[in-house]
């Protein structure tokens, strides 16, 4: 089905004027400042854009979409039941983001791709883009083809460079019927792994477990701080931290997203399947310290990374009823069904006494649901083969994982193969 899919792509800037370019971050800060605390003080959203518009010593432009970006942030805070409340009181240096041809331009001369930013008003910035191979071929296709549109961008300072994120969209993109696919792929997210399993009518075709535990632990440390700078009544470090903390969440996530993409494109005609996880948040009360974990992991996040990359090669995806995957026996004939048959990571059944990996079991019985969902035969699932367990730090290519545990650690495994740590 044709379908529009959009793709950011990140350059590098070298820029001629790199004062003006700052200043335009500090003044597209103080855009966003206004507009949080006008909103939560009660002013009409729609009235806010054009009071800033001539106020901010930015393109009127550039200002409309930033407004519209706060006001976005602020939104999905209320969705969230006013987790994560966006503060009005931010520092440090805040994305331009901008309307192609409008706040920014780009050209193609010499085969190479020269930009001109409208930093303030009468003050371009410009200069010549530097990135990876693929990105700027696929810009260059962008701005030559009719099938591409290239959209809004934000300039940026990360980790010190400046930076120029653009958004292009293919507008008639293929993505596959999903009652066309042949494999299936269950994807079980953690708050430390994301678990995979492939499943055709035929037979379990493979499982991967994919570990990205220092994202857990980035999240844990920056908690920490903030905890500790609240107790002393620092909260400008407080707000530091949490926009590091998020740059460095999303940069990792496009990380695991991508490796996931790449394992399920092995697989002939593949549907990517997700437990429908809207409604999550309102059946998790485990407590203060787990439900702050829980409620804050980017699971919907990354879901949605693996979605749109997928997308782009063509790969469907579906949801599925959640109910019970993490507690269901996967082998067929079993599926015996109890709470207490996961712990931890590791899952041992109550009934047959078969043990997996915790994640990888949920994964299939996900996989398994998504066969079903299609009107699908499931597999006579009576033994699984070991779990494959890829550390992204030292694993290097997806499909060459580097550690492969046959048993719980500190578990006995009774003989049976197939349980990782």
């Amino acid at each position: 089905m044709g379908k529009s899919l959009t793709k950011t792509l990140v350059f590098q800037l070298q820029p001629d004027d790199e004062r003006l370019l700052s200043e335009a971050y500090h003044e597209a800060r103080w855009v966003y400042n206004q507009t949080i605390q006008l909103a939560t003080n009660g002013t009409n959203w729609d009235n806010i854009s054009p009071r800033l518009e001539d106020e901010a010593d930015l393109v009127k432009n550039t200002t409309q979409r930033v407004v519209a970006k706060s006001l976005d942030a602020l939104q999905q805070s209320y969705d969230r039941d006013d987790y994560n409340t966006p503060s009005h009181e931010k520092t440090g240096p805040y994305p331009l983001r901008m309307n192609f041809t409008e706040g920014y331009n780009l050209t193609l001369e010499d085969d190479e791709i020269h930009y001109r930013i409208s930093a303030k008003p009468y003050n371009p910035v410009k200069g010549t883009l530097r990135g990876s191979p693929d990105n700027l071929e696929l810009l260059k296709q962008a701005l030559e083809s009719d099938e591409w549109r290239v959209g809004t961008a934000e300039a940026m300072v990360r980790n010190d460079n400046h930076e120029l994120h653009v958004n292009v969209t293919h507008l008639e993109a293929t993505v596959h019927d999903k009652h066309d696919a042949r494999t299936v792929v269950g994807v079980d997210i953690n708050e430390d792994c994301v678990a995979l399993a492939a499943l055709c009518e035929d037979d379990f075709v493979d499982s991967v477990v994919i570990d990205y535990p220092e994202i857990k632990q980035e999240r844990h440390r920056y908690f920490t701080m903030r905890k500790r700078m609240q107790n002393v009544g620092q909260t400008a470090f407080d707000r530091v931290f949490e926009n590091k903390e998020e740059l460095y969440v999303h940069d990792q996530l496009h990380q695991v997203s991508r490796r996931i993409v790449e394992w399920v494109q092995q697989f002939e005609s593949p549907l990517v399947v997700f437990e429908d996880l809207k409604h999550m948040r309102e059946s998790i009360d485990y407590g203060t310290r787990m439900n702050r974990r829980l409620h804050s992991l980017p699971f919907h996040k990354l879901r949605s990374f693996v979605v749109y990359k997928s997308a782009f090669e063509g790969i469907p995806s579906e949801d599925i009823d959640p109910a019970y995957t993490s507690q269901t026996c996967s082998i067929t004939g079993c599926e015996h069904t109890a709470r207490s048959n996961r712990r931890k990571k590791r899952f041992k059944c109550n009934a047959c006494g078969r043990q997996d990996h915790a994640d990888r079991n949920a994964a299939v019985n996900i996989a398994k649901k998504g066969l079903e969902s299609l009107n699908r035969n499931v597999p006579a699932l009576k033994t699984l083969p070991n779990i494959r367990k890829l550390r992204r730090q030292a694993s290097g290519c997806v499909n060459q994982p580097t550690v492969t545990h046959p048993t719980v650690r500190g578990h006995q495994a009774d003989g049976r193969m197939g349980v990782s740590d």
